[in-house]
């Protein structure tokens, strides 16, 4: 509210009354911002004659008739880039509780139980980890991923939304070699009940399944009869089936379904209750996506995620030298250089405390890895999104050298400057050198 007020808004609250309350006075409003209490839907923005925008705090639109909205020239805002990082560290979470029994074993310590057998974990290095949905909040999980030393496969709908920290596959390999899989997708038509027994059946090893997105993307009878079988090894679960659209409250009527029933006893199993996104942190950071979009529209300031990301960092230093096995010999002896046969790597964190590396390396004096350039040096820049960006440079006429290339450690590109300096670009995966 204090940051609608700075831009010159004058705010009212309505938290009490009801939706045909609501709907007396919402002609008076240019704006309305919301979270779920209930549908804003035809009948609601026909009544809405001066609306201009409706944000929800939060990240799904479903609670709004969106293709009516927009025909009315409404502008819809949403805010998953103010809650994606807990979403993402609640998910995380989740799947190391189940894989160590924790919920367990101190449910059992708390009665006087010390069973340590049974409460023998799993690790979650060397596992296949499956993200469905690769949008803001799919791309943070992954990215707190790169701590382990797991393999990362995303699967989505649109074309070309792999990158650094997972790589985006057909549908038929994902099922087969995912060990772990996470729901980050909005409920639609096509995701409503997706999961269910013969999307289950089609994963070749029993899966770990956590669900951060919408419940009625699971069908839990399915889930329940799946993990009976084995077929389901455990399952974390912030959404149900079973919410009312509000999220207010569990139930939609009054008596609990059986399958929730073993859902409430079964040791492999943690509920939290629609609560992933939902931090402190991110109660205001959400709230400050808002007041920065409201600015975007009026104001046509940058919107905080709309930034044009290109360098992120320097990946390397290379240069020619006329005995390069010698002089990296040089420089560990007498400057501490940790040298291997490439040169040297130094580590370092970036702003979000991910380890990222640059790389110093001598090479031969007749190499021809400086090619087209005669220069006796050529610089290595870390970049964020390289098929995007030598896309940008190519339609801002500079010269690019050849094809992307992609390696276990990243996508390499390469371009020219004005002076005939070779640069590389590097769009990294720096776990592999770990």
């Amino acid at each position: 509210m204090q940051g609608l007020q700075d831009l010159g808004c004058i705010n009212e609250t309505d938290f009490s009354s009801s939706k045909e309350e609501i709907e007396s006075k919402i002609h008076e409003y240019h704006g309305i911002v919301i979270r779920s209490r209930f549908k804003i839907d035809k009948h609601f923005l026909e009544k809405a004659t001066n609306l201009q925008f409706i944000a929800r705090v939060g990240a799904g639109l479903e609670s709004i008739d969106c293709d009516y909205a927009t025909s009315k020239n409404i502008t819809l805002i949403a805010a998953p880039e103010g809650n994606r990082n807990a979403v993402a560290e609640h998910t995380l979470g989740m799947i190391l509780s189940l894989f160590n029994k924790l919920n367990t074993a101190d449910r059992e310590i708390r009665s006087g139980q010390w069973n340590r057998e049974s409460n023998r974990g799993h690790e979650l290095d060397g596992k296949t980890v499956g993200i469905i949905g690769y949008g803001n909040m799919g791309k943070a999980f992954a990215k707190k991923l790169r701590g382990f030393d797991v393999e990362v496969l995303c699967y989505d709908i649109l074309d070309n939304v792999g990158d650094a920290n997972a790589k985006q596959v057909a549908f038929d390999e994902f099922q087969q070699k995912v060990e772990v899989l996470s729901l980050h997708l909005p409920w639609t038509p096509e995701t409503d009940r997706m999961v269910d027994a013969k999307f289950i059946a089609g994963f070749t090893n029993p899966i770990w399944i956590i669900n951060t997105s919408r419940g009625k993307n699971i069908v839990t009878e399915d889930l329940v009869a799946a993990m009976k079988t084995g077929k389901i090894a455990g399952a974390g679960l912030d959404v149900l089936e079973y919410e009312k659209l509000s999220f207010e409250t569990l139930f939609q009527e009054d008596s609990s379904p059986v399958a929730f029933q073993y859902l409430l006893e079964a040791p492999n199993v943690i509920l939290t209750p629609h609560v992933a996104g939902w931090t402190f942190e991110s109660h205001e950071r959400l709230a400050q996506v808002i007041v920065d979009k409201v600015k975007y529209k009026y104001f046509g300031e940058p919107e905080v995620e709309n930034v044009d990301k290109r360098v992120t960092g320097i990946g390397g230093f290379f240069f020619k030298s006329t005995n390069s096995k010698a002089l990296v010999a040089w420089y560990g002896k007498h400057l501490g250089l940790k040298t291997d046969e490439y040169g040297s790597t130094f580590w370092w964190k970036d702003k979000s405390g991910n380890d990222c590396s640059t790389q110093w390396s001598p090479f031969a004096n007749d190499t021809t890895y400086f090619a087209p350039s005669e220069k006796q040096f050529m610089q290595n820049f870390r970049v964020e999104d390289l098929e995007n960006l030598l896309k940008k440079l190519a339609d801002e006429g500079v010269t690019i050298i050849g094809k992307m290339e992609t390696y276990e450690y990243g996508k390499f590109g390469w371009i020219v400057d004005p002076e005939g300096n070779k640069i590389e670009l590097w769009e990294p995966i720096d776990k592999v050198f770990l």
